[in-house]
């Protein structure tokens, strides 16, 4: 029988339910289990869950007070309400912050910047708790990750340039998980471009998600290395799409895609990949979605080994490793999803000016909205300005890509990823 309490009352032997509320808020990658460790009652206690169900016929009940009453029953002055339900199935989480805008309004990137800071941030800890369960031999929740893409597919749909760009400004802790979450989105965006339905879209995402979740079996010393791998250390990373197949087979209800994708993601057209050296139509289309949206994402990112480069130049070069490499069709999709110069990318204009992508323009891939703040001429920062390239009469055009590494302005991150208003 199920109970809702507060989680003021949540003692070690519960078994937890659901959470109520949002499930962005949920401290657990999980849900469903018992209570055995106080320092999990106290990360429920400490995160923005109010309320929580507990399932009295499988774990302890809330501890009788000598009154004869439940501690937390509705005849307590000021306590929440305790309701006793038969039903197994846990109450339908309240709709998220981002819920507000629908998934189909096509938003400025400015104003979704705020709703993907925190998709992003809550998918991090989410992505970070399945892995460590992962480690521990725990199956990985299919009903979570549904959730998770869920909210990730809604920001894409509002903005994809957002979370995407959001998911590239990571430290060395996070690489691993937030490089799970940008390489869902990208899948996501990427099957929009390429036409997928809303079923295929979305199990998409969720392999973009899971593709790389055989890293959770690697050595963390492996895994985390600052420096150059060796020989050795290079072939055990290049296990993990094999070890993260047999992890998601496993689980048992993993699709197919996801199956496929976590295998084959770093086959090459060629011939050059791994694990199977599979050539040409040997892999399948979305393990050549999987490929590009996860090279894009490991190059533009920053390492402790290297930093990311620009994501205009990061284009540039795979669209010469394209027919080798890459699926030539799926990258060129690829790059309309995201641009041919994505949000953070450096440029020059024909004034001499140096300014930041902003934003994609609807009509042109080479005309996106730039933030200009430096001039070459007088080498010097401006008064930054707002520059539409693809607005009728605007004589201004890039003329350059530009290496941030070069420049080394401090704040260049900042200009595009602070959220308006």
């Amino acid at each position: 029988m199920l109970k809702k309490i507060s989680v003021a009352e949540l003692r070690v032997g519960m078994f937890l339910q659901a959470f109520e509320g949002a499930w962005i808020d949920n401290p657990f990658w999980r849900t469903s289990f018992v209570l055995k460790d106080q320092a999990d009652v106290r990360k429920i206690q400490a995160s923005k869950i109010l309320e929580v169900w507990i399932d009295i016929g499988k774990g302890d009940d809330v501890p009788a007070a000598q009154d004869g009453t439940t501690a937390g029953s509705a005849e307590q002055p000021g306590a929440p309400a305790v309701v006793a339900r038969p039903s197994p199935e846990p109450p339908v989480p309240a709709a998220t912050p981002q819920d507000a805008v629908p998934a189909s309004e096509q938003v400025p990137i400015g104003a979704e910047l705020r709703r993907a800071a925190r998709i992003c941030a809550e998918s991090r800890r989410a992505v970070a708790e399945m892995f460590r369960e992962a480690r521990m031999g725990k199956a990985i929740d299919s009903e979570q990750v549904g959730k998770l893409v869920q909210d990730i597919s809604a920001s894409v749909m509002r903005n994809p340039s957002a979370l995407i760009s959001l998911a590239r400004l990571k430290t060395a802790d996070d690489y691993t998980y937030m490089h799970s979450v940008a390489v869902c989105a990208m899948m996501i965006a990427l099957a929009r471009q390429l036409g997928m339905e809303a079923d295929e879209t979305r199990a998409a995402g969720v392999a973009g998600l899971l593709h790389d979740m055989g890293k959770a079996q690697l050595p963390l010393a492996v895994l985390n290395k600052p420096g150059k791998l060796t020989p050795e250390e290079f072939a055990i990373v290049r296990s993990h799409p094999e070890l993260g197949h047999r992890m998601l087979l496993s689980a048992g209800d993993a699709s197919p895609m996801s199956l496929d994708v976590c295998l084959h993601h770093h086959e090459k057209m060629d011939g050059s990949g791994y694990p199977d050296r599979l050539v040409g139509d040997q892999i399948s289309l979305h393990a050549r979605m999987g490929a590009v949206c996860d090279v894009y994402d490991a190059i533009t990112s920053n390492r402790p080994y290297k930093p990311g480069w620009d994501p205009a130049e990061s284009m540039r070069k795979m669209g010469e490793w394209a027919g080798g490499h890459f699926d030539v069709g799926v990258f060129q999709a690829f790059a309309k999803s995201l641009g041919i110069y994505p949000v953070g990318s450096l440029v020059r204009l024909t004034s001499g000016r140096i300014g930041v992508v902003m934003a994609q323009s609807p009509s042109s891939l080479t005309k996106p909205l730039v933030r200009t703040f430096y001039s070459t001429k007088s080498q010097e920062r401006i008064v930054p300005e707002d520059i539409d390239l693809s607005k009728a009469g605007t004589r201004e055009k890039i003329v350059a890509r530009e290496n941030p590494t070069k420049w080394k302005f401090p704040d260049l991150d900042e200009m595009w990823s602070t959220p308006s208003g």
